[in-house]
């Protein structure tokens, strides 16, 4: 039989599977173009770049000196400080979530900590390494003060706090912050009811850990850790303010490779040396993006 039409001045019903396109994409015009322009178009120039030499030429110079020893150690160097004070910062800030497991929300000291975390977790760069020299400098506050009264000289081995070593205290001081806002959600998380369960049945306090909250907290922990592993691997302005001299992590080796007159045959190597960062920050974060998915489950 033939198909009636709708009457007039009725509207046919949308056929089933038919997809409406209104005005709602327009909000994501302004998240488009600021990934476009911040995050797409600088890792297609990076990448571009360190395929070029200085005379636009074809090249794979920059990306063989990947292979470089001085530039292995570099990423050697980023790989080891990133994933220690990831580690500790991770270790010490599921501590601080558990103390606050046990506060009202809403309460006075619980919000303190949350505003807190927020603000410290992004204090970094210049403020940062002077809020360090000015502490445990070589002329610091502390440094001064144990030299008097102790006798105790913090730098009898040479000024660390400018080397490479000198990076983990700064590096730990917004990476717990961060671990604070990013763990505190999936610990919130956990259902009284699991635990009154376990009571139950006859469990302890240890075994519903070992056996329920451990696991169920596994994945958004190790998720926690490679964020702060990145976070670490990616920053550049605090170890520029303290490391002036050298170029012992990625991040410095890449402003020598942009501002060094002497690379001759070599013009673009910073595009190469951006282009490992970026291949090693999108493999940790892609396997935060599964290990992310699995947690999710336990939150919602």
């Amino acid at each position: 039989m033939p198909e009636r039409s709708a009457p007039t001045g009725q509207r046919a019903p949308a056929r089933r599977g038919a997809v409406r396109v209104g005005w709602a994409w327009l909000g994501f015009v302004p998240f488009a173009a600021y990934v476009v322009l911040f995050l797409a178009l600088p890792t297609i120039l990076a990448i571009g770049s360190g395929l070029f030499d200085g005379d636009g030429t074809f090249t794979l110079a920059n990306i063989v000196a990947l292979g470089d020893p001085v530039i292995v150690t570099t990423f050697w160097n980023s790989a080891w400080l990133s994933l220690l004070t990831a580690v500790l910062g991770a270790i010490v800030g599921a501590v601080v979530c558990y103390a606050l497991l046990g506060l009202p929300e809403i309460g006075a000291i619980r919000t303190m900590v949350d505003a807190a975390a927020g603000v410290l977790a992004q204090f970094g760069g210049v403020m940062l390494a002077f809020a360090f020299i000015a502490t445990i400098g070589l002329q610091g506050l502390v440094t001064v003060f144990l030299q008097d009264a102790f006798g105790i000289d913090i730098f009898a081995n040479g000024p660390w706090i400018y080397e490479l070593p000198g990076l983990i205290l700064p590096y730990i001081y917004f990476q717990v912050p961060l671990m604070v806002i990013t763990f505190m959600p999936a610990l919130s998380a956990l259902k009284p009811q699991w635990a009154e369960a376990n009571l139950t049945l006859g469990g302890t306090a240890g075994g519903f850990w070992r056996h329920v909250g451990i696991p169920v907290l596994m994945p958004s922990f190790l998720a926690s850790l490679l964020l702060l592993f990145a976070n670490a691997f990616s920053s550049y302005a605090t170890a520029a303010a303290l490391a002036s001299q050298g170029s012992q992590i990625v991040p410095l080796q890449i402003r020598t490779a942009l501002t060094s007159e002497t690379l001759l045959g070599r013009e673009n190597l910073a595009g190469s040396l951006a282009f490992g960062m970026i291949v090693v920050v999108a493999l940790v974060m892609w396997a935060y993006s599964l290990i992310q998915r699995r947690a999710s489950r336990w939150q919602s």
